[in-house]
C-alpha cells in the first residue's frame, strides 16, 4: 500500500499521509520511524492535517488511541 505523504514540520512529525479506503494513517517522525495507525476515520485525518498544532493533536487524539505498526 503506497500512501502519498505530505511533508510537515510540527514537533516530532515530519510527514503524514492517509489512505481513506483502508482507513490507515501513516506518520513519519524526525528519527526516521514510519508508523501506520489502523482504523483512523476521515474526520480525524481532516482535523489532524488542518491543525495548527499538528504534533499536539496527534499526541492527544491518535498516538495512544489507535493500533499502530512500525513500517521502518
Amino acid at each position: 500500500m503506497a500512501i502519498e505523504m505530505k511533508k510537515v514540520s510540527s514537533g516530532k512529525l515530519r510527514a503524514i499521509g492517509y489512505d481513506a479506503a483502508a482507513r490507515v494513517l501513516q506518520v513519519e517522525f524526525d528519527d526516521g520511524r514510519l508508523m501506520q495507525y489502523q482504523s483512523v476515520g476521515q474526520e480525524l485525518w481532516r482535523r489532524l492535517s488542518s491543525s495548527s498544532a499538528m504534533s499536539s493533536y496527534f499526541r492527544d487524539n491518535i498516538e495512544e488511541e489507535f493500533t499502530s505498526r512500525r513500517i521502518r
